[in-house]
């Protein structure tokens, strides 16, 4: 019961650590907006040439423009979640703190970013995502039972983000630079969860990879399950399993990194 206060204590921290950043939070949410209506009109354009393309009609490849909006800073698909911070502790050497503290390294920075999604998702995702379901025709189902599956699917994207994340971020404790490895991760992640193009409209075989890597746990199945083209239990499963590998993962590459920590200038 205390650990889970305490985590449940980090994860509030985290949420209000970011909402004291009041000019950003707007700054971001006019450039998600901005960018969903580049990308609503590019979209239109695009189906108008190819009805259906991806199994979409029009009004769900809108509608999965301002879902990508909304989850982009939510799951960090970009990068800069507590990833930056963390990988700046390890490299100054600050990560050996960290370790002195009464609590699981790995649970900690779990629950700082599932703050920090969270107040991502209500201070930065919601507006954009209204105001493109207010200005354009989109598909969102009518029953609780969709948005409670969606809910789901939101928080396993969260987990499998941050097992991403957490073990590129420890790869510092080697490195120790992360800035390549953080640009790799954010290419991987723009292309691989489906933010340029929905991974339904890739060919192929390059489809079939897509779809199954981790990536994918973000946006694409969050989205099919709101917009009623996979099946949630399905959907959960592969969230799941991705969660457990990489959150294991990190938690077995932890355990390698800080048999030895080295601490840069002394």
């Amino acid at each position: 019961m205390g650990s889970g206060r305490l985590y449940a204590a980090v994860a509030m921290g985290g949420f209000r650590r970011y909402a004291t950043y009041r000019a950003a939070t707007a700054a971001g949410v006019f450039t998600n907006t901005v960018f969903g209506l580049i990308l609503v009109y590019t979209y239109l354009a695009l189906w108008d040439q190819k009805p259906h393309l991806g199994g979409y009609d029009q009004a769900q490849a809108v509608t999965y423009v301002w879902l990508g909006q909304a989850l982009l800073s939510t799951l960090a698909i970009g990068g800069s979640g507590v990833e930056v911070e963390l990988m700046e502790r390890i490299r100054t050497g600050d990560i050996a703190i960290d370790l002195y503290r009464p609590a699981d390294l790995q649970l900690w920075w779990l629950a700082a970013d599932l703050g920090r999604a969270l107040f991502q998702l209500l201070g930065r995702g919601v507006i954009p995502f209204a105001f493109g379901a207010l200005v354009f025709p989109v598909a969102l189902p009518r029953d609780w039972g969709s948005w409670a599956a969606f809910t789901v699917a939101v928080l396993l994207g969260m987990a499998v983000s941050f097992g991403i994340r957490y073990l590129v971020a420890l790869l510092t404790f080697w490195l120790m630079d992360g800035t390549g490895m953080t640009h790799m991760t954010m290419l991987a992640g723009f292309f691989c969860s489906g933010m340029v193009l929905p991974l339904n409209v890739f060919p192929g075989a390059l489809g079939d990879v897509v779809r199954d890597l981790p990536w994918s746990a973000l946006l694409q199945k969050p989205a099919d399950v709101l917009l009623g083209e996979a099946d949630p239990w399905s959907t959960f499963a592969f969230q799941g399993a991705w969660a457990v590998a990489l959150l294991v993962a990190g938690r077995m590459v932890q355990s390698v990194a800080t048999r030895r920590v080295v601490v840069q200038g002394g």
